[in-house]
């Protein structure tokens, strides 16, 4: 309950400075083919995170056909991306599709977990990478240094680094806070840094098409922009982020009309794979009801 309440504040105090005329305006102002363009990167992205799920698969030793991974992985993200605490929303979405395929309920925790690293290492190539190659917004907005900026991007570029190494390293479990996790071969490690940040590139991307339509903004500005509002959204569980994402990109990426190029990603990235996602697991639901078997 506090955390919807914190998602409308901060959504309503994003919006209370528009009134409905401009924001209407704001939002037709995007371009039919930069929205497509959008949708374009959108998908690509969804595409992206399958991959995902192929390359968890593999890490618990279950591999299964493309499409069955498509299909939970595309249902469970475009469900929890907007229901917000992913790994319990769409980790219950993807357990009723593994678990009915042979996967043992442990087995679908390794796999999520898998495939948060895998966030996780986009998030610090993608982050890390923007702040070394334009610091100016974290430098102007947060008044921080140049130095200590490139000591964080370098943290950030960093952290891919060790875990190739532990992979290649560390051929037994780790136990951390009484679970065991066991580290992923090399191939599957490289892999992960390779495909998790193509993701947020192509999240970015999505945003960043939007964006052009009202304003100039490099794409690294507002990859580096989506990023501290993605890492925001993480830190505070806001349900798909609402209002989060809006205030930190309208604060670091300020500029007049520039909340309807957000709304638009909000409408192309969460509400159509949402809509998408819930028809899909209403099929595979009526499926599973027609035929016990599911498969």
């Amino acid at each position: 309950m506090a955390v919807t309440a914190l998602a409308a504040y901060l959504l309503y105090r994003t919006l209370s400075r528009y009134d409905w005329d401009e924001l209407v305006s704001a939002v037709t102002a995007v371009s039919l083919p930069r929205l497509g363009a959008a949708l374009g990167f959108t998908a690509l992205s969804y595409l992206t995170l399958t991959c995902f799920d192929c390359l968890a698969l593999r890490y618990v030793g279950h591999p299964l056909p493309y499409r069955r991974a498509a299909i939970a992985s595309f249902t469970s993200l475009s469900i929890g991306h907007t229901v917000g605490l992913a790994a319990l929303s769409s980790g219950t979405i993807r357990y009723r599709f593994y678990s009915r395929w042979g996967l043992r309920g442990g087995e679908v925790a390794q796999l999520i977990f898998f495939c948060g690293m895998t966030v996780g290492l986009g998030l610090a190539i993608l982050g890390g990478g923007a702040l070394l190659l334009e610091p100016g917004l974290a430098i102007e907005v947060l008044g921080l240094s140049r130095g200590l900026v490139h000591a964080v991007a370098a943290g950030a570029l960093a952290f891919p680094v060790v875990y190739v190494i532990l992979a290649a390293a560390v051929r037994h479990s780790i136990r951390i806070r009484g679970r065991e996790i066991r580290m992923p071969t090399v191939k599957l490690a490289l892999a992960q840094i390779v495909i998790g940040p193509l993701n947020f590139v192509f999240v970015a991307a999505a945003l960043h098409q939007a964006v052009l339509s009202l304003a100039d903004i490099g794409y690294l500005s507002v990859a580096s922009a989506y990023v501290s509002a993605n890492v925001a959204t993480l830190i505070t569980h806001v349900p798909g982020g609402l209002g989060v994402i809006e205030a930190v990109l309208v604060y670091l990426l300020p500029g007049e009309g520039l909340i309807g190029a957000i709304l638009v990603f909000r409408f192309v990235y969460f509400l159509v794979p949402l809509v998408l996602g819930l028809a899909a697991l209403g099929f595979s639901e009526l499926v599973l009801w027609r035929r016990p078997g599911g498969s």
